[in-house]
Order: structure tokens, then sequence, then C-alpha cells
């Protein structure tokens, strides 16, 4: 379930910067100010959403790593570990609890609708005061 909910986002972003510049470059957005800046908000706030999308799928990665092991402790152990390894995290004296990781995905989840909110405020933004 986590996959599908770092991709649709992450879909629906990329097919509107590939049609958001040619409907705007065609009705003229780029030349008025008013347009022009909630472009470069959703542009922004593209970038955000896909960088979410790709921190949600790697978790989802290390959820199915913890998944594969016995017992909660060896999982969380084993994931604390890659991340050490790959030096993304700093080594914990302690197991965090999958409860705890489970909230950490939750906050991701949240930051990427926010910021999915935001591209979709921005594009319909852009679409209201594009010149007609």
């Amino acid at each position: 379930m986590l996959v599908v909910q770092a991709s649709w986002p992450a879909a629906v972003v990329v097919a509107g910067n590939i049609l958001e510049p040619m409907a705007a470059s065609e009705r003229g957005a780029f030349e008025t100010l008013r347009a022009a800046l909630p472009l470069s908000l959703a542009a922004a706030s593209a970038v955000a959403v896909l960088a979410l999308s790709a921190l949600l799928a790697f978790d989802a990665l290390l959820f199915r790593i913890m998944a594969s092991h016995d017992d909660e402790a060896s999982g969380g152990a084993a994931v604390d570990d890659i991340l050490a390894r790959m030096r993304l995290k700093p080594s914990a004296p302690a197991t965090r609890s999958l409860d705890e990781r489970i909230a950490g995905t939750r906050r991701l989840l949240f930051k990427q609708r926010v910021v999915f909110g935001l591209f979709l405020a921005m594009l319909f933004a852009a679409a209201f005061w594009a010149p007609r």
C-alpha cells in the first residue's frame, strides 16, 4: 500500500508537468507575473512531491526488509544496520520500535500530501490567472 501511496501523486505530478507548459504557453501564461509565479511554485512543489515519493518508496523497501526477519527486533536491527552502512542515519544505541517507524512514515505521507495539495492549488491558480 505504501508503494501505491508513493507512486500515484508522483504520476499526477509528472503528468501535470508534462501538460502544464504546453497549456500555459498556448495561453500566454509565461508573459504575466500573476500566472508565472504560481507556475513556478507548482514546479518547485512538484520537485518536493517527487522527493517525498522517493523517500516513501524507500521506506516501503525498508519495511519489506523488516518483514523478512523472524521478529520485530531483528528486522529493526537489520534496517538500522543498512541505514548506518549507507551513512543515512547514525547507528543508534537502541533499535526503534515498529510504531516509531510507522509514525515517521505517516509524517512523510502527511508532508507529501500537503505539498501535493500546494502543487494542485498552484496549478489551478495559474490556470485561473492565465490570460484568456
